[in-house]
């Protein structure tokens, strides 16, 4: 799973396949759609039915229940959560860097490389200060994109 996958994973709920899919590059995606199909199952139109989520159209389980809860999910609350039970400070609302470490996610420069490629960052990966400003203002757009509430003081002005 893409790093930014995992993030998603990690907030709105362990695995679901709308978060998978929702990441930039995410390779359970085609898996999830070849599973679908049923190759050599007795549900040969079932198989045939799933097929045009294979060439880029929404899959049916990201469309249904999962991605309709992702829409309820309170950013805020669930780092906040997660926060109490860390029982140490992080500045996650403005460190990407403690985002990751508040996620149990590899916060290393070399993931954050990773990061800053799958959400397609196109300045100096080795001004690392620029980077992480702008992969934690990322991140946050891409969550809020994919239905997260984000509260106001988690965004960039």
């Amino acid at each position: 799973m893409s790093i930014f996958g995992s993030i998603m994973s990690k907030i709105f709920g362990g695995g679901s396949a709308s978060a998978q899919a929702a990441a930039p590059h995410a390779s359970e995606t085609p898996s999830v759609s070849a599973a679908a199909q049923g190759q050599d199952g007795p549900t040969g139109s079932a198989g045939s039915a799933a097929a045009p989520s294979m060439s880029g159209a929404p899959s049916p389980v990201a469309a249904g229940p999962a991605a309709t809860a992702q829409a309820d999910v309170d950013v805020g609350q669930v780092l906040a959560d997660l926060t109490a039970k860390k029982g140490q400070e992080l500045d996650y609302k403005r460190s990407i860097v403690d985002l990751l470490k508040l996620l149990d996610l590899d916060s290393s420069l070399q993931a954050r490389k990773q990061l800053a490629d799958e959400l397609h960052y196109t300045g100096d990966k080795d001004d690392s200060a620029t980077m992480n400003v702008w992969l934690h203002k990322q991140v946050v757009q891409k969550l809020a994109e994919n239905g997260g509430r984000v509260p106001e003081d988690l965004k960039h002005a």
